[in-house]
Order: C-alpha cells, then structure tokens, then sequence
C-alpha cells in the first residue's frame, strides 16, 4: 500500500461569487492548442498582403487612374461584402435581381475574404451564438482576436456553433463561386485591376495600390464590424449582447456601424435607420430598389423599434436608480439569529434571508415584480435557493435585482 497524502478540500466559492468569477473569466489571445493550429492560408495574406501595400506607399507614386482604379475596386469589394455577403446572402434582408446578385457575387471574391458560403456560415453562427465559445469571433475574448485573431487558426469544427446555410448550398452562383473561389478572386482581385493600370500606364501601382493596399483597407474596414462595433459608442436599443452604435465605425465600415440595431433587428436590411445615418449600403440597396434590382426590402415597424429602445431607456434607468439605493457593505451590518429574526416579524417587520443576508423588503413588497405575495411567502426563511436560481424556480434575478436587494440589507445572519 503507497502513503498518499491527502490534500485538504478547495473551500467553497459562493454560487454568486462562482458566477461573478465565471462572467469575468478573460481568454488569452491565442491559447496555446490554437498556436499549434496555424491557419497558413489566412496568416500569409493578412501579413504580406499590407507589407506589399506599404511597399508599394514608400516606394511608388501611382497615377491617377490608378486611384480611380483602387477606388472603384475598394468600393466595389467593399460593397459587395456589406450588401452582399453580409445583408442579401446572411440575413436575407431584400432580394435582388440576377445581375445584382452576379455583380457582388463577384465582387465578394475579389475582396479576399472567403467564399460567400463559408463568410456566411460564421456570420450566422455569429448572430445564433453572440458572444459564447460558440461565435467564431467571440468579442469577449478581446478586440484583436474578434479582429483577425480568429482567422490565424484553424476552425474547430466541433466548437464552432452549427448554423443552417441549406439555401446558400442549394444556390448556383454559391456553389460556383465557392468551388473556383482561388482562381475566381485571384483573377478578380489582383490580375484584372492590374493589367487595366497597365494599360494605363501603371502596372506596379495597379499591384501595389489598386490590389494590395486596397485588399488592407478592405479587410481592415469589414473586420471592424466584429471588433470596433462590438467595443466602441452606444447601446441604444438592448445591453444584451456587446454591439454598439457608432456613426465612427459606420463611416469606416461602408455603413454597418450601428452595430447594436442590427444585432436586435439582423432582418433589417438597413444599418443605419435615420435618412441622415451614415449608411451607404441602405442607399444602394434602396436606390436599385427603384429600378426593380432590388424588393422585398425587409425593414423593421417604427413601433417595434420604439419599443426596444424605450425599454433600453428603461433598463438605463432602473440602473440609475439602483445607484441612488445602495445599502451597507457585509462588514458594516450588525449580526442577528434567526431567533432575533422571527421576533422581528412578529412585531411586524418582514424579512427575508438571502445567503446569510438579513434582507427588510417591506418597502419593495409593492414593486416586486412577481406579485407581493411571491415575496411575503418568503417572509421569515432562506431564499437563496429561488432567488439565486434554482432547479424549481428556473429562475435568475437580474444585476439590477441584485442591486435592488444590496439596499435591502439590515443584518447578516449570526451562526450561534
């Protein structure tokens, strides 16, 4: 028989504590199985192709057309992705017509950043798994990762959230662009932008300005939506999910910078839904609708959209008001048992434990939600176990119950 020494069990973490450490758990960068895991395809490009388009700045003075060239290639690309990829073939938000439809199909390829059917894929799987292990670029594992840091790995299949694309693989012009994707944004992307420079004149700047350094700021503009747009400016309609609002990330990302409207309404085929918002996408899209290009504009009631935002204003509110509430840190409340408690009641207090909380609820007694007599049921014993959530309440109070409750406190419980 061996001499195991046996180690002294971990103490015990407190359900909230357990959950508070579980929402604020950071993930690196890259892990180290990620490292090992190198998507070579992907690394190549997004690093020479903005080492070349720097090359080209310090070294090349391109002619004009060639920035008439890189301009229309870059809003073309552009385009294609945030109409294309992103509103027609993800969200289904309008339909459009067979040249439509060819034009950004197209397009898409030469913007290097995958075939629409796997580009579609992930952002389903986006929208389905917001923030989870599950999103492929999960922005609560930082900004650079959301950024490209999830295209220098390969894709785990297994962990990556499953997203129905039935009607993209059913889709001709998909399965074609996605079979001669290679040749298709080679051809596209890089050797007719610049055999037309050089026919202008200009075959070296064609190369490194119209393709390369156009393909950076391309990449760079989309890859924001899932980074700058998930970090930066204002939660007008839900604080549900980390997209924001930000008329700075629209101008940079050809319109899609109202990030958090369209994480609430995705079927909305506008980003911006004021006439001034900055969306350039929405006015394409709306001006081809008048030629007959494009319909079934898919667009969200004003009243749908009123009420989410007044009950995110609501929710802004509530979290005011719980500022102005706070009660006593643990240290400061005196001790009772539950002895002093029940006399407590019986005199007519009503309170109500929460992990080893005294808690006096006679003034929300009125507001509670669930109905006064949800609360005074509790009056004189331990609700930890509902109020925390458990398998027969099925139930999780909110940060704002939780604040809510952290004023109610008058005691902690004495264990004699």
């Amino acid at each position: 028989m061996t001499n195991t020494k046996v180690q002294p069990a971990a103490p015990k973490v407190p359900k909230r504590q357990e959950q508070q450490q579980a929402v604020d758990k950071k993930t690196t960068f890259l892990t180290n199985s990620e490292i090992e895991e190198i998507n070579w395809y992907h690394t190549g490009l997004l690093v020479l192709s903005p080492l070349l388009g720097i090359y080209g700045v310090l070294t090349i003075r391109p002619a004009w057309t060639t920035w008439a060239v890189g301009l229309f290639w870059y809003y073309w690309s552009g385009l294609s992705i945030t109409g294309g990829y992103h509103r027609l073939w993800s969200h289904r938000a309008y339909k459009a017509s067979y040249w439509w439809r060819l034009f950004l199909c197209v397009g898409g390829a030469a913007a290097f950043e995958g075939s629409a059917k796997w580009w579609c894929r992930n952002h389903r799987a986006h929208h389905r798994y917001t923030d989870t292990d599950r999103d492929p670029y999960n922005a609560k594992r930082g900004f650079w990762y959301a950024h490209l840091g999830w295209m220098l790995v390969k894709q785990n299949a297994k962990k990556v959230g499953w997203a129905d694309i039935q009607d993209l693989a059913a889709d001709p012009m998909i399965k074609f662009q996605h079979k001669y994707y290679l040749p298709l944004c080679m051809i596209v992307g890089i050797v007719i932008p610049t055999i037309i420079c050089g026919l202008l004149g200009d075959c070296a700047g064609g190369f490194f300005w119209a393709c390369m350094l156009r393909m950076t700021f391309v990449h760079h503009a989309t890859f924001f939506v899932n980074s700058l747009a998930h970090y930066y400016g204002d939660k007008t309609f839900s604080d549900h999910h980390t997209a924001y609002d930000s008329v700075i990330t629209a101008v940079l990302t050809l319109g899609e910078g109202y990030h958090n409207y369209h994480h609430e309404f995705p079927q909305d085929y506008r980003n911006g839904i004021r006439y001034f918002h900055f969306d350039p996408t929405k006015w394409v899209i709306r001006l081809l609708s008048w030629f007959g290009a494009t319909w079934d504009l898919q667009s969200m009631s004003d009243e749908e959209i009123q009420k989410a935002r007044l009950q995110m204003d609501q929710r802004n509110l509530d979290k005011e008001k719980a500022k102005l509430r706070l009660g006593k840190n643990f240290s400061q409340l005196p001790e009772l048992t539950w002895d002093e408690v029940r006399h407590k009641i019986a005199i007519g207090e009503q309170l109500v434990v929460i992990e080893g909380i005294v808690h006096d609820v006679k003034a929300f007694v009125h507001e509670h939600p669930g109905g006064r007599q949800t609360l005074l049921n509790w009056v004189g014993k331990d609700a930890t176990a509902p109020f925390m959530g458990s398998e027969a309440s099925k139930h999780v109070h909110s940060k704002e119950a939780n604040s809510y409750l952290y004023a109610m406190r008058v005691a902690k419980l004495s264990e004699n």
